[in-house]
């Protein structure tokens, strides 16, 4: 057996302890701005947000260049790009398993869910063509313009259905009527996010649109109807198999079917980058195949969701926030351009959301409530921008401005509903005169 030479062994400790260096301050850092998220009355992941920000060039690295030099520039980005990015597979799969289109069947709220998931995606979308369109070369990177507009269109529609999620919990709305409404909406408005961005990252790995990137978008379309009538009746008779087989000792998820279903996420990534696309496609499928599994997610979330949130997601933040430069935005024009930015997604997405519950039969003080709840885009808008930016599809500015956005449109979503949701009971409504099915 060869034995590694000892600068080679050297090299190695020394790129441990660096990487351990920044998982340490990463980690206990996301926490404090976890718990100080929740003392000023917003969500934990607000707060993992903004530290994650905070922890990059825009302050840490400006007020303590050597200390950040020590700390994040001690070793080469790699190691915390792959760790962000496994994690965030395994995020995208247990987001997949929190989608219930269940919420879908009501009769009741259906009328209402279609008007705000549509005028959710049009109305931003438009607005994102449009912008994209005005948007100024300096700000643009070399990458084709139809694949530039595409993205901002697809950033703008989307909606952050875990912090949703989360909100609508903290706020206890999750069994009303309301809640039921939002949380459905956002869902159909994020799959359909999703199928743009895979039409987007298909053309930007083509360079134009062509076959080839038809052929692509197809490929995914047909390993999501694979994996949906093929691998998940399988998946299920293996999940239920060995979950009956633990439960006979009294453990919901044996490490076997763990081990499984962390397997079967990594080969759905592998397959959908062959495809073309980012890994991040296939664990978001595979949660989406199990999401009728209630007992499977419980127990997976209490085994492994909670690392998955704890490590991983703060490494993710943080990875964003080392990208993302505020003090790069310079001079008064790149500013204005990002406020317009954020104006025109604020306009498009509550906007759009609230004309179109008016229309359907809310009240003023519901309507803006369903707005401001589909305005909300925290972390999916932070991994839209990430796969724009590794595209090369938008260039660190932009990159800059839509980072910007996410958190705006996060940080105002529970101060307004704190202001609105009291209002409610003064505006009675047919809507909330049942608890959800």
């Amino acid at each position: 057996m060869s034995v590694a030479p000892p600068s080679s062994l050297h090299a190695t400790e020394q790129l441990l302890f660096a990487t351990l260096l920044q998982l340490a301050v990463i980690v206990l850092a996301a926490r404090a701005g976890g718990a100080i998220a929740r003392r000023v009355g917003q969500a934990v992941v607000v707060g993992e947000i903004v530290i994650g920000i905070l922890l990059g060039p825009s302050l840490f690295g400006a007020l303590a260049p050597e200390l950040f030099a020590l700390v994040f520039g001690a070793a080469p980005a790699p190691p915390m790009a792959i760790l962000s990015q496994i994690g965030l597979l395994f995020l995208m799969f247990q987001i997949g398993m929190e989608f219930d289109f269940g919420h879908l069947r009501e009769r009741a709220h259906r009328r209402v869910v279609a008007a705000v998931a549509t005028a959710g995606v049009v109305a931003p979308f438009v607005l994102g063509i449009v912008l994209a369109l005005a948007w100024p070369e300096s700000l643009r990177t070399a990458s084709d313009r139809t694949a530039f507009a595409l993205f901002m269109a697809t950033a703008f529609s989307i909606t952050a259905m875990p912090v949703l999620g989360r909100i609508l919990m903290e706020c206890d709305l999750t069994k009303r009527p309301l809640g039921v409404i939002a949380i459905s909406s956002a869902a159909v408005s994020d799959v359909a996010g999703w199928l743009m961005l895979a039409l987007v990252t298909s053309l930007a790995v083509a360079g134009a649109l062509s076959w080839a990137v038809a052929w692509r978008f197809l490929g995914v379309l047909a390993f999501a109807a694979l994996a949906w009538w093929v691998a998940r009746p399988l998946l299920l008779k293996l999940l239920r198999a060995a979950a009956g087989q633990g439960a006979d000792r009294g453990d919901p998820l044996p490490p076997t079917l763990m081990g499984a279903v962390i397997a079967l996420v990594c080969l759905a990534g592998m397959a959908t980058y062959q495809l073309g696309v980012f890994a991040i496609f296939g664990g978001f499928v595979m949660g989406v195949l199990l999401h009728r599994e209630r007992a499977f997610a419980t127990a997976w979330d209490e085994r492994v969701g909670r690392f998955v949130n704890v490590f991983f997601l703060p490494i993710y933040f943080t990875y964003t926030g080392l990208r993302t430069d505020i003090g790069g935005l310079a001079g008064a024009s790149a500013w204005g351009w990002c406020a317009l930015l954020i104006a025109l997604a604020t306009l498009g997405k509550f906007g759009g959301c609230w004309a179109a519950a008016r229309w359907a039969g809310l009240d003023g003080t519901r309507a803006r409530i369903v707005g401001i709840l589909m305005n909300t885009r925290g972390l999916m808008e932070l991994i839209v921008v990430n796969v724009g930016y590794d595209l090369g599809v938008i260039g660190r500015e932009t990159f800059t401005m839509l980072v910007l956005m996410a958190i705006a449109s996060t940080v105002v979503t529970t101060p307004l509903l704190r202001r609105w949701l009291p209002r409610l009971d003064e505006a009675p409504s047919g809507l909330e005169g049942r608890p959800a099915a």
